[in-house]
């Protein structure tokens, strides 16, 4: 009634190029009212020259405001649903108001502009009746046909796709005077067919007048079916109920191709944040563990990745669930018999033969893919049914594009933690395993690489035990970092061992280190090295040794009772000339007293501006004197470390020879 009062309003005052919106909106404030305020309700028209304006006044209980401030969904909010927002989105404005006495008050303008000029030939046409068209024996006119099919496109465009389909199933009504019509849809993601939008001109009771239904032509994955009943159907009816049909498995599929953008973008953008986080860690376990935070709950309700060792056992590396409460089941789940019979495990492992997704609905349900990577089974990826649903096509899609990129971080991953196994093992081969032992002489070391990733540094210490309790102990700094670096190193530890084994005077000794150092041409072949001959004194405790500096820093020489000096003349760097200059200088470390070599990553160890220095060095040792050489390595290195907050530029190397 209010639809064929408003449209006779149009007519009288030829707005009829308002008449799709003011019908749209008046119903959707109608239908409110009815399912609110259950009341009589007086519709009120006014139209000067720039504006109409419908009001729906009605006498509920409630105020429309308090209505509205209920959480969309719920019991309590019966009003402001999705006519309101229909309302918000076509009107030019639009409001509420309530007094005193009861009365509840909506309205609704629009600017009674003319037509646009896209579209001259609705403002020409005549004007549509003032009643619903009803039922004739052939087709109805024009305009009707116009009205059941047209949309204009600033209205289309800003309604939400159910609500225009509930229009046009209105308008289907009305032109056939039908009792009632809905659609239902099925969206091919296994939630199976749901309602989408119903109109019925008469109480929500049971329709059980003969009933039309109509296939909705929608490419796959939507399937739906328009049911419209009529009390007397006639072929004219079936066929412009086809027609409608039509129309509106247009609004559907452009709306879901609409959707379709979004998700696809969507997507990309996620899986674009997903190779992001994943590439930026080369930690195996910590990017394994990314995994299932990337996956859950947006593409399952629970993940778990399981991997490939080197005996080629399968096994669970990590796992997660949307719900914390529910990972002891999964884990029950995840670590059952491989022999059970529909258990995870063997399809797990049929994954893991295979090179393809294996979906499972045993014991629970969800999907299983492969992480392969350069040609390599490196574990499995299973993710969990997202929610209610069953996983779609597109889901296992996104699900076997993750598993690709989580393959490769992986791979890669492993393949970094190989390397620094390699550099590590490299490196501890450049140290001594155990330092020698003695009632005479206490030794103490500390190395402090600065990466602990592939690169292998460039600083060593060595101490070897020679006959006649004596002992020949070496700091140095190889130019350099990486695998170069390291074969130099060795080759400077080595040489000079063999040198001195074989009676080698110390500073002879390291100038035919030079020569060797010297034969690869090339301007970073030189080492920093300080070489000591330590020997326990014949008579009486204490030490005695000679020292030569090739390009090194001073050795610190603590005395037992505090005092402090650096030991040594500066010589020439090994490797750096064809004829180098070096000086031996002898030493007595009496009982107690505690010699410190180092390299330069201790004095040169930087916070903002200031050095570490010689001179801090030493005023930490002077408050040692006599301690363990254990203790003193220890205070030096933690302290050379503690300086600054930044991690190490350069290699730190320590080595304490104390006289007991």
């Amino acid at each position: 009634m209010a639809r064929a009062l408003l449209r006779a309003a149009l007519a009288e005052a030829t707005l009829e190029h308002l008449t799709d919106v003011a019908l749209l909106l008046t119903t959707e404030l109608c239908a409110g009212t009815v399912r609110n305020a259950g009341t009589e309700m007086e519709l009120a028209v006014r139209i000067d020259d720039t504006t109409l304006t419908v009001s729906l006044t009605d006498r509920g209980p409630v105020p429309l405001e308090l209505d509205r401030r209920a959480a969309p969904g719920t019991a309590e909010h019966p009003v402001a649903g999705p006519g309101l927002r229909v309302v918000a989105a076509l009107a030019s404005a639009w409001g509420t108001r309530h007094d005193a006495t009861g009365r509840h008050l909506v309205w609704f303008t629009l600017d009674t502009a003319p037509a646009p000029a896209a579209e001259p030939a609705a403002a020409a046409q005549p004007a549509p009746a003032a009643e619903p068209v009803p039922v004739h024996a052939g087709w109805p006119g024009p305009q009707s046909c116009r009205w059941l099919l047209h949309m204009p496109a600033p209205v289309a465009t800003r309604l939400a796709m159910p609500s225009l389909v509930t229009e046009l199933l209105r308008r289907l009504c009305e032109v056939l005077g039908a009792d009632a019509a809905r659609v239902l849809l099925d969206y091919g993601d296994g939630t199976g067919e749901q309602l989408l939008a119903q109109h019925s001109v008469v109480a929500p009771a049971p329709v059980t007048t003969p009933c039309v239904e109509i296939r909705l032509a929608l490419d796959a994955p939507l399937r739906g079916r328009l049911r419209v009943h009529l009390a007397s159907p006639t072929a004219t009816s079936e066929e412009l109920a086809t027609l409608s049909a039509h129309r509106i498995a247009l609004a559907i599929e452009s709306d879901w191709l609409r959707g379709a953008d979004r998700r696809r973008r969507s997507w990309m953008t996620y899986l674009a944040e997903t190779s992001e986080l994943l590439a930026q860690s080369l930690d195996v376990n910590f990017t394994t563990a990314l995994v299932p935070q990337i996956v859950v709950p947006r593409l399952g309700h629970w993940c778990a990745v399981h991997l490939v060792d080197d005996r080629g056992t399968v096994t669970r590396a990590v796992w997660g669930h949307a719900d914390e409460s529910a990972l002891g089941p999964l884990r029950s789940w995840l670590d059952a018999d491989r022999d059970q019979p529909g258990g995870l495990q063997g399809r797990i492992d049929e994954a893991v033969r295979g090179d393809r997704p294996v979906i499972f609905t045993t014991p629970v349900e969800g999907v299983t893919v492969p992480l392969i990577a350069r040609s390599t089974t490196l574990g499995t990826l299973t993710v969990g049914r997202p929610g209610t649903r069953p996983h779609t096509p597109e889901d296992v899609t996104l699900i076997s594009d993750v598993a690709r990129r989580a393959s490769l971080a992986i791979a890669n991953a492993q393949l970094n933690a190989a390397h620094v196994a390699v550099a590590q093992a490299f490196q501890r081969a450049l140290l001594p395993r155990a330092l020698p032992e003695s009632a005479r002489v206490e030794f103490a070391a500390a190395y402090l690489p600065a990466s602990t990733g592939t690169d292998v540094g460039g600083d060593f210490y060595d101490v070897l035990a020679l006959p006649g309790e004596r002992w020949l102990v070496a700091v140095g700094d190889v130019c350099g970092k990486g695998a170069p670096a390291a074969a130099r190193t060795g080759r400077v530890r080595d040489v000079l061992r063999v040198l001195v084994r074989d009676g080698c005077r110390l500073e002879r000794a390291v100038q035919l280190l030079n020569d060797v150092m010297g034969e690869p041409a090339g301007e970073q072949q030189f080492c920093t090295l300080a070489g000591a001959l330590v020997a326990a004194r014949t008579s009486g405790a204490g030490l005695d040794g000679v020292l030569v500096l090739a390009g090194h820093d001073q050795p610190l020489l603590v005395r037992a009772d505090g005092s402090t000096g650096f030991l040594g003349e500066f010589g020439t760097a090994v490797g750096l000339l064809d004829e180098i200059r070096l000086c031996t200088t002898r030493h007595t470390l009496a009982p107690g007293d505690t010699m410190v070599i180092y390299t330069d990553g201790v004095t040169e160890r930087r916070h903002g501006n200031q050095f570490f220095g010689r001179a801090r060095l030493a005023a930490l040792a002077a408050k040692l004197p006599g301690a363990p050489a254990a203790t003193m390595v220890a205070a030096l290195r933690t302290a050379a470390a503690d300086f600054s907050p930044d991690p190490p530029r350069d290699d730190i190397a320590l080595l304490v020879v104390r006289a007991r």
